[in-house]
């Protein structure tokens, strides 16, 4: 049955101070590791070809383990992230994954990739459902957006990051070094943090006329989420717009090397920089602009998503059919500035129909959703470059890349449509004063 009604009244006197922005600030660090941790291994994929032999169906399924495990782990991520203090989670979560990290730098064989990849996929998959619950537990509809869009450039930078040093380090001094680097920097703030992060109460950023101390049972939780349609098209339109991010964050260097002939540096810097720091840029801007829709209208967030998926699908295509450097660098300038106006709004549009108990578990359902489904691009595209067409792998690989556009339309629609139904209060439970 539909969850009943939520009301937000004023912000408490707690969540307006300056800490709750230094809680965003401390966790955009946090992020910024789980990103350039996770981003490393693509960079190496041609280390990786050259001296172990793997081809890229094997580079597929080391850059899938990650997502899978990441993915399917997410709902016992949320379901505890509801219950236990979050805090502990993330910073714990931290020093778990770094110490994977670490690890994969004494890999030699694929079974031992793919085991590497998939625990620190189950590492990290607690720090999200866990950390926008904390967040938002500081911050309440009025600066939700913002503080997670400027939360969510961390991603961006993270990925740019992990991808450039990772590459810089194994052309000059091997591909390990990045792996050692990466785990030794998150074991570090992990510990820094612990004396400085705060749990914050439940729901403390919002006075609710239902309330918000009573824990549910697990099946309550998820059955809370799913009666909303408006969270499960968000869900579906989560999984259509991973699908083609995993793709550029797998397989983006790679297809500049083998397509454009950049270095393996340069390529790790490039495949990344043009669309994740533009995105960066846009995102927060995004959160500015949903944050001012959605007070004037249920469903304004999701209406920024949209328009950057639609938008966003014309340069998927021109990134993967062009020959032109030029062309390919504008393209993915742009593609990144649509990217981020979707990104800016992931969980600020789900938390506007899910209510403060339910968060993690909602955030952790949706990670299962958009991961599980999105871990399929890499292996579409390894699969495609060997099976496709034509001749040449590369060509098949700017096939498979362009026919994605597609996805991105689609996923676009059903943001259109969840916030038609925002707007029509049919299913929206949270109304704002």
């Amino acid at each position: 049955m539909p969850a009943p009604m939520l009301s937000y009244a004023p912000a408490p006197p707690a969540t307006r101070g300056a800490y709750k922005w230094w809680v965003v600030f401390m966790l955009w660090f946090i992020c910024f590791l789980n990103y350039a941790d996770r981003q490393a291994i693509s960079a190496i994929f041609p280390k990786l070809q050259e001296e172990f032999g793997f081809d890229k169906e094997q580079l597929g399924l080391i850059g899938s383990a990650f997502m899978w495990v990441y993915a399917f782990g997410a709902p016992l991520a949320g379901y505890i992230g509801d219950r236990v203090r979050r805090k502990e989670l993330i910073l714990g979560g931290c020093i778990f994954w770094s110490l994977i990290t670490v690890l994969t730098g004494r890999c030699t064989r694929l079974w031992q990739f793919v085991t590497v990849r998939a625990s620190e996929g189950f590492g990290e998959t607690f720090y999200f459902p866990a950390s926008m619950s904390l967040i938002s537990d500081y911050h309440g509809p009025q600066t939700r957006s913002k503080a997670l869009s400027f939360h969510q450039s961390s991603v961006y930078v993270g990925t740019v990051a992990g991808t450039w040093i990772a590459a810089l380090l194994a052309q000059h001094y091997g591909w390990r070094l990045g792996f050692y680097f990466f785990g030794a920097a998150g074991i570090v703030l992990a510990i820094v943090l612990f004396a400085l992060l705060r749990e914050p109460g439940r729901g403390m950023s919002e006075s609710l006329d239902q309330t918000g101390k009573v824990r549910l049972p697990a099946s309550e939780l998820l059955a809370s989420v799913l009666a909303q349609p408006t969270a499960v098209l968000l869900m579906l339109a989560f999984l259509g717009a991973n699908f083609v991010a995993t793709i550029f964050l797998v397989w983006a260097p790679t297809f500049l090397v083998e397509k454009f002939h950049y270095t393996l540096s340069t390529a790790g810097f490039s495949g990344t920089a043009f669309i994740h720091l533009t995105s960066a840029v846009s995102a927060p801007l995004g959160g500015v602009m949903a944050d001012a829709l959605a007070r004037r209208r249920p469903g304004g967030r999701m209406l920024v998503q949209a328009s950057g998926l639609l938008i966003g699908a014309g340069f998927v295509f021109l990134v993967a059919v062009t020959d032109r450097t030029p062309v390919l660098l504008v393209s993915m300038t742009l593609f990144g500035f649509c990217k981020g106006l979707y990104d800016s709004n992931i969980f600020a549009s789900l938390y506007d129909v899910v209510e403060p108990r339910a968060r993690a578990t909602a955030a952790g359902f949706m990670n299962t959703v958009g991961w599980g489904g999105g871990a399929l691009g890499p292996l579409y595209v390894g699969y495609f470059a060997l099976h496709g067409r034509y001749s040449s792998q590369i060509q098949n690989m700017s096939h498979a890349i362009a026919l994605t556009a597609g996805i991105y339309i689609v996923s676009g629609v059903l943001l259109l449509v969840a916030a038609r139904l925002c707007a029509r209060r049919a299913d929206n439970p949270v109304t704002m004063r």
